[in-house]
């Protein structure tokens, strides 16, 4: 098929790339999730755009997983279209990741970290994505009656295959990630990366995974890094009407955004201010002042908003003073 889409030279040129843990990898500062707009829901002439401009600007890591949509699947079968359309004349630039671990399809094999489910999965993604591999596959979320060995060596036996050049998890603890990098080492597959859901708002990554991380060589890159909207400028007056949270379905319920949230908001889109940021590009720069942190990932429903997210590596350096200010609006009451 015949290309659309021809890429900007200086692509490479817009954009931080960061060294995955110990690995030969690297990861663009800021990556793209797939996990809202890109579904049968959306609209394919502007996710398509999205995926375009973001590559234009150097983003190298489109982040999938097989349940993302809505409908499950169809976020990785627009992404195939969005490879034939183009995008795939690139292929050798892009890492594409995906996952599997939570519910997919009905009976006892499609959910979870059993071995059958994650082969099964796999070989279904690339199927909707028109992929002989993936760059990185993860076990999206630990398995608590699956035992680590066999999750683990479903994920090694995976890239002895050829179905994936490399390993990840998403969601496990500190205590599970120390035990699934131990058994993936008696594999000697070793784990690139860890996806964690981690922003201002949300920082349990930080008293004892991220020193594991640090210490055991691997990647980590963060999901939800703006609270799932949370951290924008759409909250700084309550709920509006179109938001998430003013919807009765979804990852962001209405109680979430409290009144105390709502203050914190206003006094770090203050600080933001005096940086010359939207708190948008202020919440990204301060995941992105940590080395731990190999990227961020960020969703978009339109180019505009990527555009504004990527000015967020204008400036990813704070002072003290900065810093301070940030955590007592994170950590004082109304």
């Amino acid at each position: 098929m015949e290309s659309i889409y021809t890429a900007k030279e200086d692509r490479y040129d817009l954009m931080a790339y960061r060294r995955c843990g110990r690995s030969g990898i690297l990861l663009p500062a800021i990556s793209l999730g797939l996990w809202h707009n890109f579904g049968s829901v959306d609209v394919f002439s502007h996710f398509i755009r999205i995926a375009h401009t973001a590559f234009d600007n150097g983003i190298t890591h489109f982040d999938l997983a097989n349940n993302y949509g809505p409908v499950y699947g169809s976020a990785e079968e627009n992404f195939g279209r969005i490879l034939k359309k183009g995008l795939g004349a690139y292929r050798d630039e892009l890492i594409i990741s995906t996952k599997a671990g939570y519910d997919m399809w009905p009976g006892p094999y499609g959910n979870w970290g059993s071995r059958k489910y994650l082969m099964a999965s796999l070989d279904q993604s690339l199927k909707r994505m028109g992929l002989d591999y993936v760059d990185i596959f993860y076990s999206h979320r630990p398995d608590p009656e699956t035992p680590i060995e066999e999750t683990m060596g479903a994920l090694a036996d995976i890239v002895r295959q050829g179905k994936a050049l490399y390993v990840g998890i998403s969601n496990y603890n500190a205590e599970q990630t120390a035990k699934a990098l131990a058994v993936l080492k008696e594999h000697r597959v070793p784990c690139l990366i860890h996806q964690a859901r981690y922003s201002m708002f949300d920082r349990w990554t930080e008293p004892d995974l991220l020193p594991l991380l640090k210490e055991e060589g691997v990647g980590m890159i963060a999901f939800s890094p703006l609270a799932q909207g949370m951290l924008t400028n759409k909250y700084l007056h309550g709920i509006p009407e179109n938001s998430r949270a003013a919807k009765s379905t979804g990852h962001l319920q209405r109680e979430q955004v409290t009144e105390d949230k709502i203050d914190k908001i206003r006094q770090l889109n203050d600080l933001a201010i005096q940086r010359g940021q939207t708190l948008a590009e202020m919440a990204l720069a301060w995941l992105l002042k940590d080395d731990r942190v190999t990227s961020v990932l960020v969703g978009a429903s339109s180019t505009e908003q990527l555009l504004d997210n990527l000015k967020a590596l204008e400036n990813t350096n704070f002072i003290d003073e900065e810093l301070c200010k940030i955590e007592l609006a994170l950590r004082n009451p109304v």
